[in-house]
């Protein structure tokens, strides 16, 4: 496959990543051309011996092209509803993470406010610069936080995640969701899975060590 043939391939990524913003101030056709010219610097720059999927490096990429737009022409504008939207959905972290003694997930944050994780994950981040989807390990160390500073960059941690948990096994890839994304203890998540928890944390720690190398390159 020629170089043309690859990007040409892998448009969709484009049109994923502009799709996400439209109506915010700028033409369509203005944000997939600066989505084909990050594509395109992704084609050149990707390196396939790192071991992770082209669309795990390239949406970034993408997505920092698009942004550039709205740096250069000002933020994005936030409506009156979508404020009062997110702070509403900054008391309701606040409670759950008071109920539950933890930050609590995306999914449960999302539940509360009868929505999808993805709009739950925009609504907190116009409110917060960042939101830690973890808990502390034993040793009171963080295990995995993806900071996000807006909700363009959650955009690129979801898809690059969800690229990166498409690299596991079956076996591990049940560990993160169990883990991560409906916030099992390490206890209850070496029951489910027919594990001792020092082989959940072990494995756990491996996991993470090798998924931060793949998302951050």
């Amino acid at each position: 496959m020629t170089r043309e043939e690859f990007i040409e391939s892998n448009l969709g990524l484009v049109h994923t990543c502009a799709n996400r913003f439209r109506n915010k101030g700028i033409e369509y056709e203005e944000l997939y051309s600066a989505g084909c010219l990050g594509l395109v610097k992704a084609a050149d720059g990707f390196d396939e011996t790192l071991g992770f999927a082209f669309s795990t490096y390239a949406v970034p990429v993408i997505l920092g092209e698009i942004k550039r737009l709205f740096r250069e022409q000002g933020a994005v504008k936030v409506s009156r509803s979508v404020k009062e939207k997110s702070r509403l959905a900054v008391a309701a972290f606040e409670e759950l993470r008071q109920n539950l003694e933890r930050e609590p997930t995306v999914g449960e944050l999302a539940e509360k406010l009868g929505t999808d994780e993805y709009e739950a994950s925009q609504l907190i981040n116009i409110s917060a610069p960042a939101l830690s989807l973890t808990d502390t390990d034993e040793n009171g160390d963080r295990q995995l936080d993806i900071p996000v500073d807006s909700g363009e960059e959650e955009i690129g941690n979801s898809i690059a995640l969800s690229q990166a948990l498409s690299t596991l096994d079956e076996r591990d890839r049940q560990l993160i969701i169990l883990r991560y994304y409906r916030g099992l203890t390490q206890a209850v998540t070496a029951e489910k899975l027919s594990m001792t928890q020092v082989q959940v944390s072990r494995r756990e720690k491996a996991l993470l060590l090798d998924m931060r190398k793949k998302l951050t390159g």
